[in-house]
């Protein structure tokens, strides 16, 4: 369907990688075949931009950032649909699931393009062109629709944040008969704790380094025990679940110690998760994870059916993800943008439409 906009070019966001924001020129695409040209509405910026691309480059090979428009958490309407697409049309609300892959793995054909290995894998912000400039070139397939009651902030945070937080609850199958311990409260930790009571987690302890955002946290309404994160936390938890732990853990930090807090307050038979990336975590397994006989998760991302499975919960509970969203700043405020993002102080930080 043609309706390419009048305009010939827009401007995006590259990252140098010496945690800068350039503004460049680029042309507005035109769609390909089974490709959409979205009209960018919201596009958050992710705690991975900001440790693996903003402040240096430190993927490598296919991995590595390409220097293309930044941005890998994109929500906005379509405006042109290229031949072939079968399901979506201008006008419709969509959230981008921000891995573009394959297509014929195991991992593609169960939705998880996250895990895709084929060099034609390509991130939206990473190896494409992502969400931080005012259109988006999108493959059809990586589309998921946005309902009508959620907001395009809702979706942006949708496309990996909540996203994340929800594979690994739904994998560690937090239920009402669990007290969840979530270390870290970031915006995937307050998203961790938002999701885990929404799916019935009658407890919600909360442990983080910086009093604002445990402060932020608790204003949310979205923890129950909040505690920073010191050689007293542990003693805390053990104290508000009977001194068993708690039956269900996310760390959500990527932080050695918040990572050893999160097996430590994991009651025995329980249930862990990383889902923090980066750095590395060392511990005594034989007392901390063998002994108790903790089930310990690494989870990554979400897959397709995940995502567009949140959507619908979040639209049948009327929850909205953009609770946890401090700042929005317009495209041409992005440097902005990124700074607070970087100062790990916030919740979650969005570029919207003008």
């Amino acid at each position: 369907m043609s309706n390419h906009p009048e305009q010939k070019t827009m401007k995006g966001v590259v990252l140098p990688g010496n945690s800068t924001v350039e503004f460049r020129e680029f042309a507005v695409p035109t769609p390909g075949y089974r490709q959409v040209l979205v009209k960018m509405k919201a596009s958050s910026i992710c705690g991975s931009d900001i440790r693996a691309i903003y402040r240096e480059h430190l993927g490598v090979g296919d991995e590595a950032y390409r220097g293309v428009i930044a941005g890998h958490e994109p929500c906005g309407q379509i405006v042109e649909t290229g031949p072939g697409c079968v399901q979506y049309k201008a006008g419709d609300r969509v959230i981008l699931y921000h891995i573009s892959g394959c297509g014929v793995c195991d991992d593609c054909k169960h939705g998880y393009m996250i895990s895709c290995h084929s060099k034609t894998r390509a991130a939206y912000g990473w190896q494409r062109d992502g969400g931080h400039a005012e259109y988006l070139l999108a493959e059809e397939n990586t589309c998921v629709a946005l309902p009508d009651n959620l907001t395009y902030v809702d979706g942006a945070l949708i496309a990996c944040g909540f996203g994340t937080a929800w594979e690994a609850l739904t994998r560690i199958g937090v239920n009402g008969r669990d007290t969840l311990l979530v270390t870290g409260l970031g915006p995937v930790g307050l998203a961790a704790a938002m999701l885990g009571k929404a799916l019935g987690a009658h407890t919600v302890i909360g442990a983080d380094t910086s009093q604002n955002r445990i402060d932020l946290a608790v204003k949310l309404g979205l923890v129950d025990i909040p505690l920073v994160s010191d050689a007293n936390a542990l003693d805390k938890i053990k104290d508000a679940t009977g001194g068993k732990g708690c039956e269900a853990s996310i760390d959500c930090s990527g932080a050695p110690p918040a990572r050893r807090l999160a097996l430590q307050g994991t009651r025995q038979w329980g249930r862990c998760a990383f889902v923090g990336e980066g750095n590395d975590v060392q511990f005594d397994v034989s007392p901390m994870l063998i002994h108790p006989q903790i089930t310990l998760y690494g989870s990554w991302v979400t897959s397709l059916d995940h995502m567009s499975e949140l959507a619908e919960r979040l639209s049948r509970w009327n929850l909205h993800p953009e609770r946890t969203v401090t700042h929005r700043l317009t495209l041409a405020q992005a440097a902005d943008a990124y700074k607070i993002a970087d100062a790990g102080q916030s919740g979650k930080v969005v570029i919207v439409s003008d």
